[in-house]
């Protein structure tokens, strides 16, 4: 009897023993699963698309099919999974904030020494903006801009007006006051990290009829319709401008185009303007304030051009003293994601013309105004009309009452060509877009 319960205890505990071991391997496995599934979700924000060996020069081929663009968007993601392995093996994560472009080179305590590691940080629709990468860094030593036509070596206006791929960077801090529009030429980044860098109380920039083009860490504030006079674009040509609006950054025609970390304010018309067939274009990482018609993305209600258009909007801080347009959007595809809306007093996002607006991750902040708590608004359209417009909020959070106004089909397919990064939770929000704008980082000290 004694030998029988002896052999039923160990049965028992032998049973026991292997229960615990049968749980602890499918927890494990559970806690594997999730862990790898957090990986790969952390790894989809995380980088870049890879850069195509080829950039079309012409806007008119810059983005023919947006249809091939919404394709190529679950490659981009799997392509980044791998590129975030890369850049672990690097160290460029030990101060990983979660905001994909600005983890890619703020991490790394040397950016000054790599600058054109920026140009690999791109998301969004205008990721394969390259600017300046591929050619010589350009100094720029004098803030004056005596003569739009003849302009010095080494002023702002030389820099960006030259036929070959140039990275300009400035010299030291200055006020630069533009008599004249700036009007760029392709493959140019100004790159103001490092200094303080104002572009005030005159003319601002103009991007017209070219390509890869990126403008990070500038002040631009206080610009005034110019015009009524002679200016040059390039080395070999210069032209009689009518009067510009007044726009901090005016994208008119052009394509492949990243505004990214810049602090933008009152100006005479809009903050980011970008018409006539504009397209490929990222604005991220910006802080807007004390303005009124803040972003026009689309020329007018005729021009059907602008069909094509794919603008992301992603990542920056819309604050105090705006009123309205954060954009207002016409006849294209508008991906407004991860950005943080603290302030407005009319509406954030407007539209006309049967835009497509993929409003996701987003944190919206209503005004105290129980009359301007919408988040929206269809411009000058009646109901019937604009009911069937694909606008839509998916994991937004809506504070101090709120809302946004759905319209048109649910089915996510309906956004493909209005998607161009994975969004993250709009808790996130406060921590991607802390530093928005301008950074205060200085030479040899980290961002």
């Amino acid at each position: 009897m004694a030998v029988s319960n002896n052999w039923a205890f160990a049965s028992l505990a032998l049973l026991f023993l292997l229960l615990v071991a049968a749980m602890a391997t499918v927890r494990t496995g559970n806690v594997s699963s999730n862990v790898e599934t957090e990986k790969v979700q952390s790894s989809k924000n995380s980088t870049m698309a890879p850069r195509s060996e080829e950039v079309e020069p012409l806007n008119e081929h810059a983005v023919p099919d947006p249809e091939a663009v919404a394709a190529e968007v679950e490659s981009i993601i799997d392509t980044n999974i791998r590129n975030v392995t890369e850049r672990r093996k690097l160290g460029f994560f030990t101060c990983g904030t979660g905001n994909p472009i600005d983890d890619c080179w703020r991490c790394d305590p040397n950016w000054q020494k790599n600058r054109k590691r920026l140009a690999d940080c791109g998301i969004g629709f205008g990721r394969n903006a390259i600017g300046g990468r591929d050619g010589r860094f350009y100094v720029v030593t004098d803030p004056n801009d005596d003569d739009p036509v003849n302009p010095k070596p080494g002023t702002l206006r030389h820099a960006v007006i030259q036929d070959e791929p140039l990275w300009i960077v400035f010299k030291r801090d200055m006020v630069i006051r533009l008599k004249q529009e700036l009007i760029m030429n392709s493959f140019k980044t100004i790159d103001g990290r490092g200094v303080n860098v104002h572009i005030a109380n005159g003319a601002c920039i103009t991007i017209q009829y070219v390509t890869n083009v990126i403008i990070h860490g500038l002040h631009i504030h206080d610009c005034k319709p110019t015009g009524n006079a002679m200016v040059r674009s390039s080395p070999s040509h210069f032209g009689w401008r009518t009067m510009a609006d007044g726009d901090a950054i005016s994208i008119f025609g052009s394509s492949h185009i990243w505004v990214d970390h810049n602090s933008l304010s009152n100006c005479a018309d809009g903050l980011v303007d970008a018409v006539m067939g504009s397209t490929a274009i990222t604005i991220s990482n910006n802080h807007m304030t004390h303005h009124n018609e803040v972003m026009l993305l689309g020329h007018s209600d005729s021009y059907t051009r602008d069909k094509q258009m794919q603008v992301t909007i992603a990542y920056n801080h819309f604050g105090e003293g705006l009123i309205q347009r954060m954009p207002r959007c016409r006849h294209g595809y508008f991906h407004v994601v991860n950005n943080d809306y603290t302030h407005w007093e009319m509406y954030a996002i407007g539209g006309s013309a049967n835009p497509t607006i993929n409003s996701q991750g987003n944190r919206y902040a209503a005004p105290t105004n129980p009359f301007a708590k919408e988040v929206t608004k269809r411009v000058d359209t009646a109901e019937g009309q604009w009911k069937s417009w694909n606008w839509r909020s998916e994991g937004d959070l809506l504070l101090n009452g709120a809302y946004f106004t759905p319209s048109g089909a649910g089915a996510s397919a309906s956004y493909a060509r209005a998607s161009s990064l994975g969004a993250k939770s709009s808790s996130m929000v406060g921590a991607m877009t802390s530093n928005a704008g301008a950074l205060p980082c200085r030479r040899g000290k980290q961002c």
